[in-house]
């Protein structure tokens, strides 16, 4: 998928909601166990109930590794049910990989071949030849970890060495391995206030946004600090939103929640004339 292919489905479904898939066995309604696949079964409900009001979905693999082969034919048959139910849709491999160059190489071969993401998530730390081999990949994504939202944050991407923070170090390095269309970044919503210098590094990218709703990041804050004249947004929303019931009644409220997202993202847009 291209950015102008991804701006479009932001305008035409007036939302930059991504939907996080991270999809816990213990904590899916009960009944589903009863299912042949209850992992898949509870995404499959969770898709068909939000697929308009979202551009993207990103399948945390850690939930699917966790149970071995099982999870590995349930993220397969996710990724299949949304390629054919939903090709529109933009679908996010979290899986923050990043090796030596030939092992980067089948990490791509993996998921963008064999498992047909759009993106992959990527951490630099071991530098441009553990980042390139999935750059090579046409009409596919890395989405570079900037600066993450979780408190070990502080640890290494917010350190200062003459004047310049690690996280800013890698925004502008990479800018040389790869594009505006196919080099995206996360940078974590309860970081919102280095948001607006995030975007003057990086004026054209996409931005993967997590931590908006069970985390606490404001969506208003990030969209004002960080939406550019194609909206360069995908805020992603996970367990807010999956986990609104645990009842029958899942899905459904699954919905409400995410409708209630792209109500409040569809005035935003429209503040910012991009609608």
């Amino acid at each position: 998928m291209t950015r102008s292919e991804l701006f479009e489905q932001i305008r035409r479904k007036r939302s930059y909601l991504c939907v996080g898939l991270d999809t816990d066995i213990n904590k899916i309604p009960r009944y589903l166990l009863d299912t042949s696949d209850p992992v898949f079964a509870f995404n499959q409900q969770i898709i068909d109930a939000t697929h308009d009001l979202c551009v993207a979905y990103k399948p945390n693999l850690a939930f699917y590794e966790s149970l071995g082969v099982n999870g590995w034919n349930s993220l397969e048959k996710t990724v299949n049910y949304i390629r054919y139910n939903y090709p529109d849709l933009f679908i996010i491999a979290d899986a923050k990989r990043g090796d030596i160059g030939n092992t980067s190489g089948m990490y791509a071969k993996a998921f963008f071949d064999a498992m047909d993401f759009d993106a992959v998530t990527v951490a630099p730390y071991m530098g441009e030849d553990s980042v390139t081999p999935f750059l090579t990949y046409v009409g596919k994504w890395v989405i570079l970890l900037a600066l993450t939202s979780n408190k070990g944050a502080f640890d290494f991407q917010l350190m200062t060495e003459n004047g310049e923070k690690l996280y800013e170090k890698v925004l502008k390095t990479s800018q040389y391995w790869g594009t505006s269309d196919n080099l995206m970044y996360v940078v974590g919503a309860t970081k919102a206030e280095m948001i607006a210098d995030i975007r003057q590094l990086v004026p054209d990218h996409f931005l993967l946004v997590p931590g908006v709703g069970a985390q606490g990041g404001s969506l208003r804050e990030v969209t004002e600090k960080g939406m550019n004249d194609q909206c360069g947004l995908l805020v992603n929303s996970s367990r807010q939103i999956i986990y609104a019931s645990d009842g029958e009644d899942f899905a459904a409220k699954a919905r409400e929640a995410a409708k209630e997202v792209q109500i409040e993202m569809e005035a935003l847009l429209d503040a910012h004339r991009l609608l």
